[in-house]
């Protein structure tokens, strides 16, 4: 009788124990969302109340980072890639209200965020790309591939257009970090 009692203790706290964990597994993917004006931090990342947000799926060259392209005058000119990126995204959002909806955030506790334009009811063309789409297809980022394969035919159209880092010679961003 007591063995009994302990095997339906034991079933029942285990099933507790695993419905507590279902449920914040489910919690951990609800879409959250956060909205504000938008300070650019880096070609990929904004801050919304200072809270840290990583533009999910792209990955921009780092603000120390040279890329190197043609000129008229010269060949193979270096440039600050990294602040030309996060100076297009700052130009892109400048005076908008940005949203951001999110389910994780990184290991770094950055919120992983598909960012956009908060817009106006019946204003058809105000969220037509996405900050991270932007950046993408203008050049100044790449598809980060390692975590979203969302952005390649954006990636593709930039290159092909030969627009932004394309125009000339780069290290990817992450090849980048890990070699400086």
């Amino acid at each position: 009788m007591f063995l009994n009692k302990i095997k339906v203790f034991s079933a029942n706290s285990i099933f507790i124990i695993l419905i507590f964990l279902i449920c914040n597994v489910v919690k951990s993917q609800e879409i959250k969302i956060i909205e504000g004006n938008a300070l650019v931090t880096d070609g990929d990342s904004i801050k919304i109340d200072n809270k840290k947000i990583r533009l999910l799926g792209i990955d921009a060259p780092e603000l120390r980072q040279l890329c190197f392209k043609d000129t008229i005058d010269a060949v193979n000119v270096s440039y600050m890639c990294g602040e030309i990126s996060k100076q297009k995204l700052q130009n892109y959002i400048s005076g908008k209200k940005i949203v951001c909806e999110y389910t994780n955030l990184d290991r770094y506790k950055r919120i992983l965020g598909l960012c956009k334009f908060s817009c106006v009811l019946g204003d058809a063309d105000c969220a037509k790309f996405s900050l991270n789409k932007y950046m993408v297809r203008s050049g100044n980022a790449l598809a980060y591939k390692k975590y979203s394969k969302k952005y390649l035919e954006d990636q593709e159209w930039a290159q092909n257009n030969k627009l932004g880092i394309w125009a000339g010679e780069f290290e990817e961003p992450e090849n980048w970090r890990k070699n400086n």
